[in-house]
């Protein structure tokens, strides 16, 4: 028997399967290392304003920024003091509200990042909360509690934090005593909120209100499995460190209680929509332990897309990536929404890194092959920003210049983020590479000289051209964006995607492999040889066909 939806569900799941969203290419931006326009070595909007055409030119659809709210910078941004307020660093209220209206102007949306799952402790909220003392309303904001022991000098629990060490710090009280202790799933300085208390969920929806009154066009929520916990905070009891990715079952994350929070944000959002005329989304960073958990984050009622980081973290083989595709696939399809691709972001080591170790062209080679595959799958797919030049993880950054909070605690996540977050180089043969009119806060290698967009720009065999050519091409070819899929005959090690009038073959084989033509190439990775009816693709090679 069939389940009949309410009609607002109904409602919500016809809108659910149109929208610009669907098939939407989005660049990260990551404000901080993007562009610098006023000589302080720093990122800011203005920066990005300025540098918006060449995003238009390289084809993308929309704008991921990640935070540039007030904030003392104790984790990049993600420890927000103010999210209402523009950090000076970046610049002001009317630097955003001028950037929005340049990407708007040149056809791009803008998506900001939301933080949700945590303040600063800067926060006027938390802030306050420390003054009154326990047992107060401001403290009931987020999860403080008294400790285990005969003095409570242990923690409340032995949950530890993503970034290494106990998930735990202790309170000074204004006699200076020992305190209560307050929970923090990420860096001391960001203490989690308290998602069960009434006017932490108001004050978001404000928050989302004002920056939709500003003119962007969605959200990416950051941690949006984190928001809830188990009740009553229960011990975990095993000794691995917690981690962001990976099948982990544990009380602060993916709980069931997160979904009623994103039904009440799907549902402003798109009352907003309806009556200002436009599509604004929602974006789930959610970390689930499968693709079954994370397409609860999509469905009709729920938030309109969520990373699909069981992609990124596949191994670079044929079998494996067909398994990914295929479940995430039917996972999505089983709630009538898109499934994303992503290769790398801000938190990840650069994918060209991570298929190649220490060997830069084994790993280029892989990932210029890798993008064609995920720019061919159905739904939507995010660029992190110098994916495009072919950038590779920094590994030899000197540790006085490191600010990565995870690798001061050492246990953490591996502290090697910073990597992945050096600055962008635009041009020139030395540092910074166009990137401002000064230095930039981490260092550039040498080696970027030759992979600067200057450096890229009109050469046909570069990693730049690459990208603009195959999202140009993604955009002519009716049948990729959103769609149906299905999978062609291949040998082993060799993945053939067809989608309507269009094929994609990736060899992931260390040896190259003979196939027949599928049609008319359009597009491809590394060299191709043609005899009669067959095509000699290479290892590590993608290539688009007409089909």
């Amino acid at each position: 028997m069939t389940q009949e939806l309410a009609p607002a569900v109904r409602d919500q799941a016809a809108a659910h399967s149109s929208g610009w969203w669907r098939s939407a290419v989005i660049y990260q931006v990551y404000v901080r290392s993007f562009a610098d326009s006023d000589g302080d070595g720093i990122g800011d909007l203005r920066g990005v304003r300025e540098r918006l055409p060449y995003l238009a030119d390289l084809g993308v659809d929309a704008v991921w920024l990640t935070p540039f709210y007030a904030s003392p910078q104790a984790d990049g941004g993600y420890d927000v003091a103010d999210y209402r307020a523009v950090d000076p660093l970046f610049g002001d209220l009317s630097d955003a509200d001028d950037l929005v209206r340049a990407a708007h102007g040149l056809g791009l949306k803008v998506i900001v990042d939301i933080v949700p799952n945590h303040t600063s402790d800067r926060h006027i909220w938390f802030r306050q909360a420390l003054a009154e003392g326990p047992g107060g309303p401001a403290r009931a904001r987020y999860h403080f509690r008294p400790g285990r022991g005969a003095d409570g000098e242990l923690p409340p629990n032995d949950w530890e934090s993503v970034f290494g060490g106990p998930a735990w710090t202790r309170t000074t009280d204004a006699d200076g005593t020992p305190g209560e202790w307050y929970l923090h799933l990420f860096a001391p300085e960001q203490p989690d909120l308290n998602w069960d208390r009434p006017e932490v969920r108001t004050e978001f929806e404000s928050i989302l209100r004002f920056w939709l009154d500003l003119g962007v066009d969605g959200f990416r929520i950051d941690v949006a499995h984190g928001m809830v916990k188990a009740p009553g905070l229960p011990d975990i009891g095993a000794r691995e460190q917690a981690k962001m990715i990976g099948a982990q079952r544990l009380p602060f994350f993916d709980q069931d209680g997160v979904h009623e929070i994103h039904r009440s944000w799907r549902a402003l959002l798109d009352d907003y929509g309806r009556a200002h005329g436009k599509e604004v989304i929602g974006v789930a960073e959610a970390w689930a332990p499968d693709s079954e958990r994370l397409a609860l984050y999509v469905r009709p009622d729920e938030l309109h897309q969520a990373f699909n980081f069981h992609f990124l973290t596949c191994a670079w083989d044929a079998a494996a990536m067909r398994a990914v595709i295929d479940e995430s696939l039917a996972a999505t399809a089983s709630v009538g929404a898109p499934t994303t691709w992503v290769l790398s972001n801000h938190d990840v080591v650069r994918h060209p890194t991570r298929y190649g170790g220490d060997d830069y062209g084994l790993g280029l080679r892989r990932a210029r092959a890798a993008a064609l595959l995920m720019l061919a799958l159905p739904g939507s797919t995010y660029v992190y920003q110098g994916e495009e030049l072919g950038l590779p993880e920094v590994v030899d950054l000197p540790d006085e210049v490191r600010q990565d909070p995870a690798f001061f605690r050492g246990d953490g996540q591996d502290g090697t983020r910073d990597g992945c977050r050096v600055p962008l180089p635009w041009s020139g043969t030395e540092a910074p590479y166009g990137f401002g009119p000064a230095g930039s806060w981490l260092p550039q290698p040498a080696r970027w000289a030759e992979l600067s967009v200057e450096a890229q720009s009109g050469d046909p065999r570069s990693t730049l051209e690459l990208y603009r050519s195959a999202l140009a091409l993604r955009r002519e070819l009716p049948g990729l964006g959103d769609g149906p899929m299905s999978w062609l005959p291949a040998p082993e090690g060799v993945l053939a995607v067809s989608r309507p009038g269009f094929v994609c073959t990736l060899n992931t084989g260390r040896a190259e492999v003979s196939l027949p033509v599928p049609g008319r190439p359009v597009l491809a990775t590394g060299a191709l040889e043609f005899a009669g009816g067959t095509v000699r693709i290479p290892a590590d090679t993608c290539v688009w066909w007409a089909v």
